[in-house]
């Protein structure tokens, strides 16, 4: 009887593992540990993630690597020769599962934005708190939404399957960086390095908010990103306005009228080939779009938006094409500060989003171009006192290398997979082929020979890259539940 009663045990926990879903483990798991969950949430929120700070990155890379080894995974810091210890590493876990025939990556980042602590309600960013909005939890602090909440999902979801006994089917690998807000510099480098550990079938990308309506999303591409910043010149001192005003030039007017001739009052870039060389969508693509909900009124009310650009396109439709955005521009002085005064410079940093079929050289190549058109000499340098003096207009071009924009079929088997595990936890999910945002999809899926699909959990009002950053707890509830199933997906 001895060895009977212990076997009897097992088989009564497997036939009840068998009864229980992913989704149901997960509830059972959660509702009755919420407060507690909360406050281990709390306590990871509460480890600051800037990049200004590389200690407090590696205080959270060793925090998740321990989280991992408490779950059973096999976890590494992962680096590449050659790279400083100032580095943020990405975290690697692994949980092999014996017969498994297909290998699952989830990403995240555990990095944030930086913080200016005045704009925060509480000045506190790394102080999470609870407040009530709409009758609804949501818990404030730096990382809530982008995108500790994904990593603690995916953990929450892994124990609440060990807990119900549900077995893995596939090999399951976490990867989790520590730079993306600072542009994922040495992501690809350390993921070339590491090729062997970061393959998969399938590499999740667990960041950014899902639809306006809080129905769960799933996002196959991601607009790329550049930057060109420029700055044009006036007196080399600042002038009295009165004694040299309509005289001297002022570089804050010559920059405005240089960015103003570069869109239409609709918003439609008029730079030379701006455009040229979009991917068109697919067929499947485009049904999807055609059935994904249109917000832009709620929106437009939720934002006090009295008009949009884009001729009257949605917004869905809008983020498929490249866009041209002012990030900031500076000149001189405002408000309390402000003086009668001709500044010496002034400049702008200019946003492009980038969609399939456009490279980030060659969308800034167009806009230096375009100004170079306008009768300024170009320079890649800070211009020199006889370069000032032997051109009328002079332009100090600053160019980053930018990050590709990337998209998966929608109707890859993979992807079908994924849509009919999500589908059967949590109904019927909005399929979009781009996301606004931009993740370093193309270096993922070059470094680990994959394909990549987005599924984020955050709410879309989670003031993401801003003071008050927040995630709606009911957010974070479900997506331990999309977690689960698809850390369980076959």
């Amino acid at each position: 009887m001895r060895n009977v009663l212990p076997m009897l045990a097992v088989a009564s926990s497997l036939a009840l593992a068998a009864q229980t879903t992913p989704p149901q483990a997960a509830r059972t798991y959660t509702t009755p540990r919420q407060a507690e969950l909360i406050q281990q949430f709390q306590d990871f929120l509460a480890i600051p993630n800037v990049a200004a700070d590389p200690a407090s990155l590696r205080r959270n890379a060793d925090f998740l690597a321990a989280q991992l080894q408490q779950r059973g995974a096999e976890a590494k810091l992962l680096t590449a020769p050659s790279l400083p210890a100032t580095v943020p590493p990405v975290v690697f876990g692994e949980i092999k599962t014996p017969g498994a025939k297909r290998t699952i990556v989830f990403y995240a980042h555990y990095d944030g934005q930086p913080v200016t602590p005045s704009e925060w309600d509480t000045g506190k960013p790394f102080t999470p708190i609870i407040k009530q909005v709409d009758g609804e939890p949501r818990i404030y602090a730096r990382g809530a939404g982008d995108d500790k909440a994904a990593i603690f999902a995916q953990l929450t979801a892994l124990s609440a399957l060990q807990a119900a006994h549900i077995p893995l089917q596939a090999n399951i690998r976490f990867v989790w960086e520590g730079e993306e807000e600072a542009g994922s510099t040495h992501l690809e480098q350390i993921l070339t390095a590491n090729r062997d550990l970061i393959h998969g079938d399938v590499w999740l990308v667990c960041d950014g908010p899902v639809d306006q309506t809080r129905r769960q999303t799933l996002i196959f591409g991601a607009r790329g990103d550049a930057h060109v910043q420029i700055t044009v010149y006036g007196p080399n001192r600042s002038l009295h306005s009165g004694h040299y005003g309509n005289w001297a030039p002022n570089p804050a007017m010559m920059l405005v009228q240089l960015l103003a001739g570069m869109k239409d009052a609709d918003g439609h870039v008029l730079i030379p080939h701006f455009y040229d060389g979009i991917v068109p969508l697919g067929p499947t693509e485009k049904q999807a779009l055609a059935t994904a909900p249109v917000n832009d009124d709620m929106l437009r009310q939720e934002l006090a938006l009295g008009h949009t650009d884009g001729g009257g396109k949605h917004l869905l439709e809008l983020i498929n094409q490249p866009s041209l955005n002012i990030n900031g521009i500076s000149s001189g002085q405002t408000g309390a500060h402000s003086t009668n005064s001709i500044p010496p410079t002034a400049t702008a940093n200019l946003d492009l989003r980038l969609v399939v079929g456009i490279d980030p050289k060659t969308q800034q190549q167009r806009v230096i171009d375009y100004i170079r058109a306008q009768g300024y000499f170009i320079t890649t340098t800070p211009p020199t006192r006889d370069e000032l003096l032997a051109h009328a207009k002079v332009a100090y071009i600053q160019a980053d290398p930018g990050e590709p924009a990337s998209r998966t079929p929608i109707d890859l088997p993979i992807a079908t997979d994924v849509i009919k595990a999500i589908e059967s936890a949590r109904g019927k999910v909005i399929l979009l082929p781009t996301s606004g945002g931009t993740v370093p999809l193309d270096a993922m899926e070059r470094a680990a020979n994959t394909r990549t699909i987005s599924v984020p959990i955050a709410n879309h009002d989670d003031n993401q890259h801003a003071a008050n950053e927040n995630l709606r707890l009911q957010n974070l509830w479900d997506g331990i539940e999309t977690m689960a199933v698809l850390i369980a997906m076959p």
